[in-house]
């Protein structure tokens, strides 16, 4: 990567790493389970942003919307950041030193360990289910890295059961 941000690759953290201003620290800043390649400049866009649905569409990354406190992934990913989600949300509960990510209504959630908005990710995961990529995803990162799952990937209805 040369640094300027155009057409360069850098990891994403879904959960955003200043929502709960845990860095690149080893736990939830390195943790797969929600870290993913984007596009740098796709990136800076989405910044910190909460999730939420609306905006303008990004002129770079078609089917993804963003307005001043939120960002809306194209569809076929939507299931797959709120699974990411909601295992950060019950893998991260301030155990052991580390910080405790929920998740909530809110939008602006800014540095706060919170990350929202819970109803909108809901409706994501049933309007995008698991499909034959997250299922690899998880079993690799099982089999060769963590040695942990994602249980929403495995289990996408236990998010309802948790949060409704």
């Amino acid at each position: 990567m040369n640094g300027s941000g155009v057409n360069d690759w850098n990891r994403e953290h879904v959960w955003a790493k200043s929502h709960g201003d845990f860095g690149t620290t080893l736990g939830p800043g390195t943790d797969l389970h929600h870290l993913r390649p984007t596009d740098a400049s796709v990136n800076s866009t989405r910044n910190n942003l909460d999730f939420d649905n609306g905006g303008s569409e990004h002129t770079e990354a078609i089917g993804n919307y963003y307005d001043s406190d939120s960002w809306e992934p194209r569809d076929s990913v939507k299931g797959d950041v709120a699974r990411m989600l909601f295992y950060m949300a019950v893998r991260y509960e301030g155990d052991a030193g580390e910080v405790d990510l929920e998740l909530n209504n809110q939008v602006n959630n800014g540095t706060a360990p919170y990350h929202g908005k819970l109803a909108v990710l809901l409706e994501w995961n049933e309007q995008d289910p698991v499909d034959a990529f997250e299922r690899n995803r998880n079993e690799i990162i099982y089999n060769q890295y963590q040695h942990n799952r994602n249980p929403f990937i495995d289990h996408p209805e236990w998010a309802s059961a948790i949060w409704q």
